[in-house]
């Protein structure tokens, strides 16, 4: 046994810091030095009292809306604002006294009661930086969003509070914990580069969010046009079928090259591991399985990612009041995944047919806003929020719906008029699991263009997050070369919590 010298600092488990290091040189299984301590301070700071909140939110549903939605016509809208930046939409009362929203957002504006609306996000990367807005990486530029398996990327949300959560527990769980919605994300669109984003990074793939697929008829469309590429075809995100409903690819594609057997003999081999090495971390085990492997072999044992999946078995009346849209039944799946156990359900409103889609309304703004996004989210989000109250669940389901930035004060001249990339001000809408119930955090200024008061960066609402499901966002995570940086430099909004 490879014995490493060391103070006999004891962890608040009894174990001292000498036992550990030893546990560590057990051969190639063992865990590196950094995150050995890592380790230490994790177990030296669960032995400190929390604040109020900490640990709120048994799950999270993360809905992210690409190309990023204009706050003027969402939720902080200026009545009182030059016309070349109010646009020619006006403006409606909400449940949330002193929150109007948009027009196009009755629905919304409903449930707004049982919300915090953040109106001060702000950050320096006018770009479609998801992977910015998600994950603790310091900084982002073009190549890096354009490319996900750049070295430079830091682990999705998702994808750290599996890794996390995975060093506490010794089976994979029969829903996977890190799951997103409607489809690999950047795969449906043509004309473009995959994007950056919901990627597991230096944690390795195994991390990756489990990946669903949409199964289902588009039944309705408009014409967008992308340079010189035109797309006609119907979208799911403006109309989708009754019958439409979710699948995990990657469990059945596995089912096709590995046959039981072997993921039998596989799974026994990572029992004999956990058997013998019950104190090392979990991480060895994806390196035996990969993630999908491990979502086969759920599948395999428990119908319940697939019952969770299949909306068909919903009753119709739920169904129709989160809309027969993509965006709506993804929110819909997301809620029963929840039911089921999974801890992160990202609904990801993607772009659909060509690159460019999704929120990014450069031209055609208000068309597109009219017939294409809004309605979608609109009904979506009042479904998912009235849902989760009804059944109990809102009090400890996290929902967050936010962007990578937000849209010009001032309208272009595009055809249909058009909004460009704002960073410098945006929204983002919170509610459950520890958020307080009609809120509304920060302001901008008399035309939505910079920040009035307390200026939040996306990291703080990460920080938030891992407050909230009960993760120390201030504890280190080790990147390939060995350096460790904290989770996510932010700090938790305060002024957002119950």
């Amino acid at each position: 046994m490879l014995r490493i010298l060391g103070s006999a600092r004891k962890f608040c488990e009894g174990l001292t810091r000498r036992d550990l290091l030893r546990v560590g040189g057990l051969g190639v299984a063992g865990l590196s030095l950094p995150e050995l301590l890592a380790l230490q301070d994790s177990a030296a700071a669960a032995s400190l009292p929390r604040p109020a909140g900490f640990g709120k939110a048994k799950g999270v549903i993360l809905i992210h809306l690409y190309g990023a939605p204009s706050q003027l016509e969402w939720v902080d809208p200026k009545p009182d604002a030059p016309a070349d930046v109010r646009g020619e939409l006006t403006q409606i009362r909400s449940a949330l006294p002193g929150c109007d929203v948009g027009e196009l957002f009755p629905n919304f504006g409903k449930v707004l009661d049982r919300c915090t609306v953040l109106r001060s996000l702000t950050h320096p990367y006018p770009i479609h930086g998801v992977a910015f807005a998600l994950t603790g990486v310091p900084s982002i530029d073009v190549a890096m969003e354009l490319s996900p398996r750049d070295p430079r990327h830091w682990p999705f949300f998702g994808s750290v509070v599996e890794y996390v959560e995975s060093k506490a527990r010794s089976a994979f769980p029969r829903v996977p914990p890190n799951i997103a919605l409607p489809f690999r994300f950047s795969s449906r669109r043509v004309g473009e580069v995959p994007r950056a984003g919901p990627y597991a990074a230096f944690l390795g793939s195994q991390f990756d969010p489990v990946y669903t697929d949409f199964v289902g008829t588009a039944t309705k469309g408009i014409t967008k046009t992308l340079r010189d590429l035109v797309y006609t075809d119907n979208d799911p995100y403006i109309g989708c079928s009754p019958d439409s409903h979710f699948v995990v690819p990657s469990a059945s594609g596995l089912l096709a090259e590995v046959t039981i057997d072997r993921l039998q003999n596989r799974r026994t081999l990572l029992e004999q591991f956990n058997v013998a090495k019950p104190a090392l971390e979990r991480s060895i085990a994806g390196r035996t399985l990969t993630k999908q492997q491990q979502a086969a072999i759920a599948v395999l044992e428990s119908d319940r990612l697939a019952k969770a999946l299949d909306l068909r078995s919903e009753s119709a009346s739920v169904r129709d009041a989160y809309g027969h849209t993509l965006f709506g039944q993804s929110c819909l799946a997301a809620r029963r995944l929840i039911e089921a156990g999974s801890r992160v359900v990202t609904v990801f409103w993607d772009e659909f047919g060509l690159a460019g889609m999704g929120w990014d309304t450069h031209w055609n703004h208000y068309p597109r806003m009219r017939q294409e996004l809004c309605p979608g989210l609109d009904q979506g989000w009042y479904g998912l929020i009235n849902d989760l109250d009804q059944r109990g669940m809102l009090d400890d389901t996290l929902v967050v719906c936010t962007s990578e930035h937000g849209r010009t004060p001032k309208l272009n001249s595009s055809p249909g008029a058009g909004r460009d990339h704002w960073s410098q001000v945006y929204s983002s809408v919170l509610a459950g699991g520890g958020i307080a119930r009609g809120r509304v955090v920060g302001a901008s200024d008399r035309i939505a263009g910079e920040v009035a008061d307390l200026p939040l960066s996306p990291k703080d609402l990460l920080a938030t997050m891992y407050f909230l499901l009960g993760i120390d966002h201030h504890q280190p995570i080790t990147d390939r070369s060995g350096r460790s940086f904290p989770l996510v430099e932010g700090r938790v909004i305060s002024e957002a919590l119950a």
